[in-house]
Formats: structure tokens, sequence, C-alpha cells
């Protein structure tokens, strides 16, 4: 059953869990914004960041899915893959270096 799940040319799996992955990790810096978890707040920048990462990778997997099983669909994405990975080139140049 988990074989498959690293099959990312043929398994779209891997890459919705990374993106609800994000998603929660974005929840997390959402909630972690609020006053009263002010004593966790040193881990907002690091959810934040995680977030960003873990959707990047997400959209990565599923664009290796598409490029072989929905041509039209990677044409269309790839323009927004080159996007997020200059978000994301930004995100750790600024908030981590």
């Amino acid at each position: 059953m988990l074989e498959s799940l690293f099959d990312i040319k043929n398994d779209r799996r891997l890459s919705v869990y990374l993106y609800r992955m994000g998603f929660g990790m974005w929840l997390m810096y959402l909630a972690l914004g609020a006053p009263a978890l002010h004593a966790y707040k040193h881990y907002r920048l690091d959810c934040g960041v995680f977030s960003v990462v873990l959707m990047v990778v997400g959209f990565s997997a599923s664009m290796v899915f598409d490029y072989f099983h929905n041509r039209e669909a990677y044409e269309y994405k790839k323009k927004w893959l080159f996007v997020s990975y200059l978000v994301l080139a930004g995100v750790i140049y600024f908030f981590i270096l």
C-alpha cells in the first residue's frame, strides 16, 4: 500500500498529503499569532516558512504527475511553479538567512 506512495509519476497522493500538511502549518502560523499563545510566538516564523516549503514541494510533486498524465494542465501550471520557486527563494532569503 505505501510502496506506491512515493511513485509520484503515477500516484498523486504524496502531493495531496504534502499540500495538506502545508495548509495545516499555515493554520498553526495563524494560531500562533493569537494573544493566548504568546508563549509560543517564537515558533511562528518557523511554521510560516515550513508551510511555504511543504506547499511548494507538494505542488512540484503534483507537476510531475501532470507532466505524465495531463500535459495540458502541466503546460498551464508551469509558470506558477516557477513563481512559487521564486517566492520560496525570497522567503528563505529574507526570513532564514
